[in-house]
């Protein structure tokens, strides 16, 4: 099932809209989910991820992006949903983004501002709901034979990355070099 919908503008990483959350009893802890939607985003817009499709485990949950047009179209969903039926998800949003113009996008500056696309993601996600539908089941039966080729990743490993570049990217400071300095000397 799809959960959550974050879509971002990838030149700045800045989230745009987030369509209608899925809560259950469970209590899927939504907050922690949709800070690691921002970071992807974030991460998407810095480089550090492929720049057009990609799914990302965490948990028992998957992400599921595609970029298109400098805009992220991210997903998270059960691990169990199909991964086809969540990309055709993100390309119907897309699709619907393209009917808006491209400058009122751009001019956007404030995080989940774009408040009338939140309305059309719950209308596309409504449809994507029950992967046992007739429309859903066509879905996945077309172009059976064709794979999905896209990268699969764990959400760990690219933190992890991140935190190692953050460590290279550091500017040592006068004092620590210094310091690191006369010990070697010693």
């Amino acid at each position: 099932m799809v959960k959550l919908t974050i879509v971002g503008r990838v030149n700045d990483g800045l989230p745009l809209a987030q369509g209608a959350r899925y809560v259950n009893t469970e209590n899927d802890n939504f907050s922690y989910y949709k800070q690691q939607g921002e970071f992807l985003i974030k991460e998407i817009s810095r480089g550090a991820l492929p720049p057009s499709k990609m799914t990302i485990r965490v948990d028992h949950h998957s992400f599921n992006y595609l970029v298109v047009n400098g805009i992220c179209f991210i997903t998270l969903c059960d691990s169990s949903y199909p991964r086809k039926l969540a990309f055709r998800y993100l390309q119907d949003l897309q699709k619907e983004l393209d009917k808006f113009d491209h400058s009122l996008v751009g001019k956007i500056t404030r995080p989940y501002s774009f408040i009338r696309f939140d309305g059309i993601i719950a209308n596309v996600r409504k449809q994507y709901i029950d992967t046992r539908t007739q429309a859903n089941l066509s879905k996945l039966n077309a172009n059976r034979r064709q794979e999905l080729d896209i990268i699969t990743e764990n959400m760990s490993d690219i933190i992890e990355r991140r935190r190692n570049s953050e460590i290279f990217e550091t500017p040592a400071t006068p004092q620590t070099f210094s310091q690191t300095q006369k010990k070697s000397e010693s």
